[in-house]
């Protein structure tokens, strides 16, 4: 009996853009070319956007190796250019963004459980955080689960890598080469897994490090990257700037590179390279006991590949896979057979599609499901068997799928698996520099498998193949046409809060609100609940909640009296429906360059206990590159214009108290170039300017335009967040009004200080503050404050953008001094009517 190799079909679905289909001939010329070739490649790096994507384009398409990226984390430390999520939720982008840039250069995609904790000075930190030993061993284990020849690190392993996991990522990929042919290595991690011993591991420098370097620098492989593919139309070059232009929430849109473009590798471990990074590696089927068979098949069907009519190929291709299901297990065999059922596939244009009428399905609840089944050629294909166990669907038969003749089927099933659709990796609390992972199976892996996969059998020429196909949930867009997102699977309630932040500011109670919705198709009776730390007290202490169908929400008010002590608490909610106990918010993500993602974290919301005081009640807000800042100041008590540019006008600046700039605002907004005389003119008559920090490079207006004096933004940062803060002025205004501010308020920050903050500015700024890393020097640009004409000006980056979201007191203290600065006691202007 032969084996059956299962392959996925048609898996890739994007929300906002149309899924992958099927490969025209000229892909599928260049797929039975890669039939050939048993090399492999693993790049490894530290986050998303690390690895270069020329390097990958290039093994994937042009070498036709077996490629892959391991990054070390999914970049939750990062910014947003693109929205306000940051830290879990922007891991959980960036992770979409490398399997988007994947999808287009042709590699795969690993990870390791590290967390991306922030920007960090030193290797030795980053392995504090993230346990060395635990993280070796998932790159051990990605090793040995993808056996790869050559290994390609971005970093050198010391301080050139100019960031701790950069450096960490290069230490770590290093170790992993000599630990993964270690049998004695952490055995009780390493259960089911063979050993592997790659052959050469190589840094990609480049002239950054080193201007003069060549193909004639000693020691230096040189590969020319930017050559051209006929048959994909396309430079990888031209390839890669696609693939890099997905990580979009970093801002890094590429523009596409003709011409050669070479790429420098160093030796650093194993076998010495002198021209290729291939040599003294056997890449043909002779690699393999029985091997030698299989490459006259690959030759013969590639010499008789006919563009015009790729069905033709179907015989050489069963042929192939014979062959190939004869050989000895290996990892080799597991590739291969998938490729050759894919290019079977491909070239009979076979199309299997299972689609659900609803996008959240809870468990118990039935799914309705259409099957589109087509051949799309005159090769006789019989559809044999559908197996759906999450939907009770076990169905045998014997149908003939005749060319281009479409059979369609709709079923209506219960839906019986109970695991929820969450990321893996986001299901369990975290420590601040690693995810936990219950399952070992999963380490390693990008993301969720297919909550629902419909596996089924088909006959082509007498060849018996297993395929699998996820079930999606398609809708037609007006404008962007057809689209669809993973099927998921949901409680059956969710119970959200309806601010991440309740400041209490005395004792007074205050109203708070959960927004409970249902999931179901069931009408749902019960009650919901607050879980309160002690000395907080709710009234009342539950409500009751009906929801009659898929969809209703309903809004449940609390009355909360907060405990008299000052500080930072968590606050619970659950609902009790059916006798069960439902505590899962819903929390989505919508980009059109990435799936639809949905999480399903704690019900949980913070209640900041904090006698914060301001003065003025309207503040102008100018968003920039995405925060949750003007939430933040509505919680303490203003109004929030979030003024667009068009409103950012002299008539319309006298009617707010103060002006904040979002972060990375001059990075991101080219217009405020154009109305900043006008910013700067509302500080000179008498108003307040804050701006949060920019990074030091791309400033979309002169930089010697943005502030009344002088200051030169740096690469300067702070990233120990518990980091001695120093007080340069302690009797400054701005440190003690309306609210004194004290050391205690720089306690419970999260993942850093603070970051790019000026190191050069005008005698006119005061330095208010003075922050450094262990072991270095004094930073004292992190809040600057100007008085220019009859008003201030505040630059500032502290990283206000992640403490106020988190609720941290001491956060919310100092900025409603920066927007109350020169302002006294005295009656308020009048509030104006604003958009929001």
């Amino acid at each position: 009996m032969r084996s059956i190799s299962i392959v996925i079909l048609f898996a890739t679905v994007v929300s906002g853009v149309l899924a992958q289909g099927q490969p025209d001939a000229a892909r599928i010329q260049l797929k039975i070319r890669k039939l050939n070739v048993l090399a492999s490649v693993l790049y490894v790096a530290a986050h998303p956007d690390d690895e270069n994507t020329r390097a990958i384009t290039y093994m994937a398409n042009d070498k036709l190796a077996a490629t892959a990226y391991l990054s070390m984390t999914r970049g939750d430390g990062g910014q947003n250019l693109i929205g306000p999520e940051i830290r879990d939720l922007l891991g959980l982008i960036r992770t979409q963004e490398l399997l988007a840039a994947r999808r287009i250069d042709g590699g795969q995609q690993f990870f390791t459980r590290a967390n991306d904790f922030g920007f960090s000075k030193s290797a030795a930190e980053t392995f504090k955080l993230w346990g060395k030993d635990t993280i070796l061993s998932d790159v051990v284990r990605v090793y040995r689960m993808f056996q790869p020849d050559i290994i390609l690190t971005r970093f050198p392993p010391d301080e050139r890598a100019g960031h701790g996991q950069h450096t960490a990522s290069a230490v770590l990929a290093q170790e992993a080469f000599d630990a993964a042919a270690r049998e004695d290595f952490q055995p009780d991690r390493m259960r089911g897994l063979d050993t592997w011993q790659a052959k050469r591991l190589l840094t990609n420098i480049g002239r950054w490090w080193n201007p003069d370097l060549s193909e004639n620098t000693p020691g230096v492989v040189t590969v020319n990257m930017g050559t051209y593919n006929a048959l994909l139309g396309k430079s990888y070059s031209e390839i890669a700037a696609e693939s890099r232009s997905q990580h979009k929430s970093q801002g890094f849109g590429s523009s596409g590179r003709r011409g050669d473009s070479p790429e420098f590798f160093e030796m650093a471990k194993g076998e010495k390279a002198d021209k290729d990074l291939f040599e003294g590696i056997n890449t043909t089927w002779t690699r393999l006991p029985g091997g030698e068979k299989v490459q006259p098949l690959v030759d013969k069907a590639l010499k008789e590949f006919n563009p015009e009519k790729p069905e033709a190929s179907i015989p050489n291709l069963i042929a192939i896979r014979r062959q190939i299901d004869a050989l000895p297990a290996s990892v080799w065999k597991e590739r291969k057979m998938k490729e050759v059922t894919q290019l079977i596939a491909d070239c009979a244009g076979f199309f299997f599609e299972v689609t659900a009428d609803q996008p959240w399905v809870t468990p118990g609840d039935p799914v309705t499901s259409t099957y589109e089944v087509v051949n799309r050629s005159g090769a006789p294909i019989r559809l044999l068997e559908i197996v759906a166990h999450e939907l009770s669907m076990d169905t045998t038969m014997s149908l003939q799928l005749t060319n281009n003749k479409l059979f369609n089927l709709k079923t209506r099933k219960p839906l019986t698996a109970k695991q929820y659709s969450d990321p893996y990796w986001l299901r369990e609390e975290h420590s601040q520099g690693l995810f936990k992972v219950r399952y070992p199976s999963m380490i390693g892996k990008p993301e969720n498998g297919p909550a629902i996969e419909i596996h089924y059998v088909i006959d082509v020429m007498g060849e018996r193949i297993m395929m699998a196909a996820p079930l999606v949930y398609k809708w037609t867009d007006p404008v962007k046409g057809e689209l669809s997102r993973p099927f998921e699977i949901v409680p059956p309630v969710f119970v959200n809060w309806a601010q991440k932040v309740y400041i209490f500011k005395d004792n007074s109670p205050r109203t708070i609100s959960l927004l409970v919705k249902s999931s179901s198709s069931r009408s749902l009776s019960g009650t919901v609940r607050l879980k309160l730390p002690e000395g907080w007290k709710s009234e009342p202490a539950e409500a009751a909640v009906m929801l009659q169908k898929r969809g209703d929400e309903r809004k449940v008010d609390f009355t909360v009296q907060p405990s008299p002590l000052e500080g930072s608490y968590d606050l619970m909610a659950e609902g009790v429906f059916d006798g069960k106990n439902f505590h899962h918010a819903v929390q989505t993500i919508a980009y059109d360059h990435i799936p639809f993602q949905t999480l399903l974290p704690v019900s949980k919301s913070t209640g900041v206990r904090l006698d914060v005081k301001k003065l003025g009640q309207v503040i102008g807000y100018i968003r920039g590159a995405g925060d949750e800042v003007p939430q933040a100041l509505r919680d303490m008590g203003y109004e929030v214009w979030e003024m667009k540019d068009e409103e950012v006008t002299p008539v319309n600046l006298r009617k707010v108290d103060a002006v904040v700039l979002g972060v990375r605002a001059l990075n991101t907004n080219e217009r405020i170039r154009h109305y900043m005389p006008d910013l700067l003119q509302f500080v000179k008559d008498g108003g307040t300017m804050i701006v949060q920090y920019n990074t030091a490079n791309d400033f979309e207006i002169d930089k010697d335009k943005f502030s009344p004096y002088p200051l030169n933004v740096s690469r300067d940062r702070v990233t120990e967040e518990n980091s001695e803060v120093r007080f340069l002025k302690p009797d400054h205004p701005l440190l003690n009004y309306p609210n004194k501010i004290t050391e205690k308020d720089f306690e419970g920050w999260v993942q850093e200080r603070g970051l790019y903050f000026p190191d050069k500015w005008d005698p006119a700024y005061e330095a208010l503050l003075s922050i450094n890393d262990m072991g270095e020097s004094p930073k004292n640009g992190s809040l600057l404050v100007a008085k220019y004409g009859n008003g201030h000006y505040v630059y500032t980056g502290l990283s206000f953008f992640r403490e106020l979201p988190e609720g941290v007191a001491g956060a919310y203290k100092l900025f409603a001094n920066m927007t109350s600065l020169g302002k006294s006691d005295k009656p308020q202007n009048q509030k104006v009517k604003t958009k929001k």
